[in-house]
């Protein structure tokens, strides 16, 4: 039996519509998280209204924009954080980089001097899953091109600021995934959201 644990879902893409893979993907790990007895919160990053940052000076001092408030606070609360995005020229959108960017603020991701290397990491006892769908086969992506956007979200995002371990899913040739491909994949996110990984 798997303890209970507290999920927040960041679906990345852009278009906030339903009839995206990735709001599938979402509402499949939520349903079999939820089955399990896990707790889940949910965030739509592309029906946020909010600034770019644009200056360091607003990265250091400037107020987390209200919109973003339950983002932050929903990480705080969570155990296991996965966030879900469409591969767009090769790495994340970015509306969800200038989320990250916003919601990773000094005094709540990093230090409150901004980022160290080293040194105990806000957010530390959190794990997090990565998945990304794409247009090209998942296996070139990881080998030909090192799944590099991935490893830099992994790296120099996630691991910064203390998440382990972190996993990730790559679903790749979505156009020619069809009716049972896709299937099997809402199958597996949901299996996936049941276990909590």
């Amino acid at each position: 039996m798997t303890t209970s644990r507290r999920i927040l879902l960041i679906e990345g893409h852009p278009d906030p519509s339903a009839e995206r893979l990735n709001h599938a993907l979402v509402t499949a790990y939520a349903d079999g998280a939820t089955a399990a007895g896990h707790e889940v919160r949910r965030i739509a990053v592309g029906a946020l209204e909010f600034p770019l940052l644009k200056t360091a000076d607003a990265w250091h001092h400037g107020a987390l924009p209200p919109a973003l408030q339950p983002a932050q606070d929903g990480m705080a609360w969570a155990e296991h954080v996965v966030i879900f995005f469409p591969l767009w020229l090769g790495d994340m959108p970015a509306l969800l980089k200038a989320f990250l960017e916003q919601v990773a603020r000094p005094g709540f991701a990093v230090g409150p001097e901004g980022p160290k290397p080293f040194g105990r990491k806000p957010l530390s006892g959190r794990s997090a899953r990565v998945v990304v769908t794409m247009g090209m086969p998942a296996l070139a992506y990881r080998w030909y091109f090192r799944a590099h956007s991935v490893k830099s979200l992994e790296r120099n995002i996630l691991g910064f600021v203390g998440f382990a371990p972190i996993h990730e899913t790559l679903i790749g040739s979505v156009e020619n995934l069809g009716a049972t491909g896709v299937a099997r994949w809402l199958k597996k996110l949901k299996q996936l959201g049941e276990q909590s990984t």
